[in-house]
C-alpha cells in the first residue's frame, strides 16, 4: 500500500514533483503519482482522496493552486502543498493559495516548488511510528553535518 499520494494539478507540475519521488524512493517509502485538477475533475480529485488509504497528501499545483485546499476539505490526513512557480507571478499566486488556507482546513505549505521539503515532511510524518524511517531520517541529517563539515574543512584549506 502506498504510505504518500504525490498529486498534481497538471503533468506540467511532474518535473518539480520527481524530487519529492526521489527522496521517497531513497527511503524506500512506497507512494502513487496522480494528476488530477480541482477544477476540471473535481469528481475524480475527490474519489482519490477518499479512496487513499495510506498516510498523508504531497499536493503540487500551480496558478490559483486550490488542489492542496480541496484535498484538505475531503480528509483527515495531512495535506503537504507545494506552490508551483507556473505563472508571470513566480509562484506567488500559488503560494498565497496555499498559505491563506480558512480556519479549520489545516495544509502545510512548503516553499515556491519545494517538493524535496514535501517529502522530507512526509517521511517526519511517517516516522512518528515507523522506526525505520525515523532511523534513516536521523542517518539524513547526521550525513548532512558531515557534508557541511566537509565542505567547511576544503574551503579553510584554500585560505
Amino acid at each position: 500500500m502506498s504510505k504518500v499520494l504525490i498529486l498534481m494539478g497538471s503533468d506540467s507540475d511532474w518535473p518539480i514533483m520527481k524530487k519529492a519521488g526521489d527522496v521517497l524512493k531513497e527511503f524506500g517509502v512506497e507512494f502513487n503519482v496522480r494528476v488530477s485538477s480541482a477544477h476540471r475533475t473535481p469528481e475524480k480529485t475527490m474519489d482519490l482522496v477518499q479512496n487513499f488509504k495510506g498516510d498523508c497528501f504531497i499536493i503540487g499545483a500551480g496558478a490559483a493552486a486550490h488542489l492542496a485546499g480541496v484535498v484538505a476539505a475531503h480528509t483527515v490526513k495531512p495535506v503537504i502543498a507545494v506552490p508551483i512557480n507556473a505563472t508571470p507571478l513566480n509562484g506567488v499566486d500559488a503560494l498565497y493559495s496555499t498559505v491563506q488556507m480558512p480556519s479549520g482546513i489545516p495544509v502545510a505549505s512548503m516553499a515556491i516548488d519545494g517538493s524535496k521539503n514535501a517529502a522530507l515532511f512526509a517521511l517526519q510524518i511517517i516516522g512518528t511510528y515507523d522506526a525505520d524511517i525515523r532511523e534513516k531520517l536521523e542517518k539524513y541529517k547526521k550525513d548532512m553535518v558531515a557534508a557541511v563539515n566537509k565542505k567547511d574543512e576544503a574551503l579553510q584549506q584554500t585560505l
